[in-house]
């Protein structure tokens, strides 16, 4: 039997096609990120495609906020199907253990090539896995999302508290956050929990009208895109503008926390509502394609991209950034789908998660809660 390079599942799933759409458009920013980094790490001058830097800092405005958010709308519905326990230990297999698992790979991999990659590891990295995770490159989501989802679930619960609490409490730890990243105090990955706990508060607010499809048509509206863009606009100029004032990526975000927060949500909402008109029309469903794989793209891109960068600039001797930002984006896109698709047909499910796979709609679920 021939296998399956790409898994075009979720386009039978149409009815929350836009949350597919919207992790697409979210992983797509991730890589972009992590790609072009990677290229100026090599030394490579980037002082002729400042575009491409100043699109770098705008991505970083709304993008991991907007995981957070998405996660967050699907803890009700989790919850409503699953005990506290079983839905804890779901988000182990799918978070946490491909955290660890993917994180040693990653490291132990830096290390045997350390003359051939531009990231500087040592053994003292396998305990930052634990404790930082800052500190292994785009790993943290992973242990973040794990972190803030098991609290949140706990606080919801257990100590039965309710939205307007959660967010009272989300906004407390964002601001205690911002008071540390002032400081120049690292907390590791209590950092991460404190900064994003509100996003996905804010996801659990909303779940109830962004999730109701008899709401779907003021979302997916010309006229709600346009009342936002104006905003989504100006929050976007005044961040690129402020960080590049200040020579610091994270000037915003470190000083001036609430309105960090807004501009933030503001581009999270303006990305949903595109992804519902997205929705509506039906078009570029590659997005959906790639948003379904965004998990497994995630956790092998760098890797991907290394390898591609590698090549590209060693073997064949291009240097153009435009050309090698392409290449390397669309390389650490495609590729991470394809091993994850094979690995699938393959038994290797193992590589992802520690649950087996189940059918495509039961897979969907999984994806979805």
């Amino acid at each position: 039997m021939a296998l399956k390079l790409i898994n075009t599942d979720t386009l039978h799933n149409n009815r929350l096609a836009w949350i597919d759409y919207t992790r697409g458009i979210a992983i797509i920013l991730v890589v972009y990120r992590h790609v072009f980094e990677g290229i100026s790490r090599t030394g490579t001058p980037t002082a002729d495609v400042s575009y491409l830097e100043h699109a770098n800092i705008l991505f970083y405005s709304f993008r991991m906020p907007l995981f957070f958010i998405l996660s967050g709308l699907f803890v009700g519905r989790s919850l409503s199907k699953r005990t506290v326990e079983k839905l804890v230990a779901t988000k182990f297999n799918i978070l946490l253990y491909p955290y660890f698992l993917w994180s040693v790979l990653q490291v132990t991999l830096q290390l045997a090539l350390s003359n051939y990659v531009n990231a500087d590891r040592s053994l003292a990295d396998y305990g930052y896995i634990l404790f930082f995770p800052r500190h292994i490159d785009q790993f943290w989501y992973l242990y973040a999302l794990f972190n803030v989802s098991v609290l949140y679930i706990f606080t919801r619960q257990k100590l039965k508290l309710h939205i307007w609490q959660q967010l009272v409490l989300g906004a407390a730890m964002y601001l205690l956050s911002g008071y540390f990243s002032q400081q120049q105090i690292d907390l590791g990955f209590v950092s991460d929990i404190l900064h994003y706990y509100l996003f996905f508060a804010l996801g659990d607010l909303v779940s109830g009208r962004v999730l109701d499809q008899a709401n779907f048509k003021y979302y997916a509206s010309w006229k709600t895109c346009l009342l936002l863009l104006p905003f989504f606009v100006a929050g976007q100029v005044y961040f690129l503008q402020t960080n590049l004032t200040h020579n610091n990526n994270m000037y915003v975000e470190t000083w001036q926390p609430v309105l960090f927060a807004l501009i933030a949500v503001t581009g999270c909402a303006f990305m949903c509502i595109l992804s519902f008109l997205l929705q509506r029309y039906g078009t570029l469903k590659v997005l959906r394609v790639v948003g379904y794989h965004s998990l497994y793209i995630y956790v092998s891109h760098v890797l991907v991209a290394s390898a591609v960068r590698m090549v590209l600039m060693k073997v064949l001797g291009i240097t153009s950034v435009p050309l090698l930002l392409a290449l390397g984006l669309a390389a650490a896109i495609i590729i991470p789908m394809i091993i994850y698709n094979i690995a699938m047909q393959c038994g290797a499910w193992w590589l992802y998660s520690l649950e087996r796979p189940a059918g495509r709609k039961e897979k969907l679920l999984v994806q979805n809660g």
